[in-house]
């Protein structure tokens, strides 16, 4: 059988869109699976990053460091990203560790690429 895409991502412009399509669980699998996402920001005409979780509820701290990853990323070329459709859950995670005064937290997936400049 084969193995499910953990993110699905899209492009708009110079914003990608990285959608998680499973739970973000304490997994190795995080990492390596995160490949795609970081191959597309190697493309230096991308410049923002928009996380949007409208089909999950649940990341643990390997996913913090790779969202850690993305942003330092970004910060090189001075671009923003923002996180959209968050659980209370994962709202909760973000305030706990602060993360959230680093990237703006929106309601919308519109939202978020108005936050990101896009």
């Amino acid at each position: 059988m084969p193995k499910t895409a953990m993110f699905e991502i899209e492009r708009e412009g110079a914003t990608i869109i990285v959608i998680p399509a499973v739970n973000l669980r304490e997994l190795d699998d995080v990492a390596s699976n995160a490949r795609e996402a970081i191959d597309a920001l190697s493309d230096l005409s991308i410049k923002n990053l928009v996380m949007d979780f409208h089909k999950t509820d649940y990341f643990g701290s390997t996913a913090l460091a790779l969202f850690i990853r993305f942003w330092k990323i970004l910060a090189d070329r001075s671009g923003h990203m923002a996180f959209c459709n968050l659980s209370d859950l994962q709202r909760e995670v973000l305030s706990v560790t602060r993360l959230d005064t680093l990237w703006p937290i929106c309601e919308s997936r519109e939202q978020a690429m108005k936050a990101v400049g896009s």
